[in-house]
């Protein structure tokens, strides 16, 4: 398993829904909120040039018909969905 540490910043101006990741300092990548769900259960964050692509979600289980939703929004924005892979989640809550 490997994990990535970031900064995120909002881009001003954007209604939120634009950010800049910051991995590693000077550089920053963006990154646009594409979907997300009315309750903030979930949300879809891709590149503006299509080359990367997450699903995040606030519950570590996800129903396989709203997985499939969000992958079907995601091919409608253009993204190519065939590389997405799901994590598991094994996370201990306190």
């Amino acid at each position: 398993m490997s994990v990535a540490n970031g900064k995120i910043f909002i881009v001003k101006g954007s209604g939120n829904a634009k950010l800049k990741v910051q991995f590693f300092w000077p550089f920053k990548g963006n990154y646009y909120i594409i979907g997300l769900a009315d309750d903030y259960s979930w949300a879809l964050v891709g590149h503006p040039e299509r080359k990367y692509l997450w699903i995040l979600s606030r519950e570590s289980y996800m129903p396989d018909h709203t997985y499939q939703s969000i992958v079907e929004l995601a091919k409608t924005k253009g993204y190519d969905t065939g590389k997405l892979q799901k994590t598991p989640q094994n996370c201990d809550n306190p």
